[in-house]
């Protein structure tokens, strides 16, 4: 199966060099110049790379309008390197970060890694009971990929996603940030990664929950992590 990436940006050279890579990696890419377009072009891809500073409207409000749409995984590639704008950029939904100038391997891993964990909790088959767990007000149905909270359907990211399956299918048990980022993510965990933990916890209550301040569900257990009540 050929995936299908869309690439936003405003620099023409960046565009052309994305689309070079991926293209020979067997991808079938598509390119926009700005927010609007990609927004138009977004329920037609399999992941999209976006950089943040455009004019007009930039990755940010571009993000949070296509996370209206569509769930697709959507990596920040952006010359702002400060932790807040990394912040900012999971709080308005993304799944990923890279900062330029990066390598085209860690790029390659990251589109990788993205479409990999995207596609395997991404089923089309009947809702199988088997596959559903109901705690409390929550309905989650792992092999359909959907999440209910009060009879409501919870629009989540593939990171909120597979957060809430670790939580939810052990409940009680204490995952510290080291376990839920290398369970997650997969890959070596850093100290760094606590605030990219913290910010999708942050989102993932938000959408769980009336009082985000006042959890119900995740529970923050102070030096040592998180877990479900």
């Amino acid at each position: 199966m050929a995936y299908r990436v869309l690439i936003v940006d405003d620099n023409a050279e960046i565009r052309e060099v994305l689309n070079v890579l991926l293209t020979n990696e067997g991808y079938i890419v598509s390119e926009a110049d700005n927010g609007e377009d990609a927004i138009y072009l977004c329920q037609k891809q399999d992941i999209i790379i976006l950089d943040i500073m455009m004019p007009r409207m930039n990755g940010y409000e571009t993000c949070k309008k296509i996370r209206e749409l569509t769930n697709i995984p959507i990596l920040f590639l952006t010359a702002k390197t400060l932790e807040e704008d990394k912040e900012q950029g999971f709080i308005s939904g993304a799944d990923d970060y890279l900062i330029k100038p990066f390598s085209y391997s860690e790029l390659l891993s990251r589109v990788n890694a993205l479409l990999r964990r995207y596609f395997i909790y991404c089923g089309n088959e009947k809702p199988n009971k088997k596959n559903c767990i109901e705690r409390k007000d929550i309905k989650f149905d792992k092999e359909n990929r959907k999440v209910w909270m009060e009879g409501n359907e919870v629009n989540l990211t593939d990171i909120e996603f597979q957060m809430l399956e670790l939580l939810i299918t052990n409940p009680k048990k204490i995952f510290s940030n080291k376990e839920l980022y290398e369970n997650i993510w997969n890959e070596p965990y850093l100290y760094t990664a606590n605030n990219t933990i913290m910010v999708h916890i942050r989102n993932l209550r938000k959408k769980l929950m009336v009082d985000p301040s006042n959890p119900k569900y995740i529970r923050t257990v102070w030096g040592k992590g998180y877990r479900f009540d």
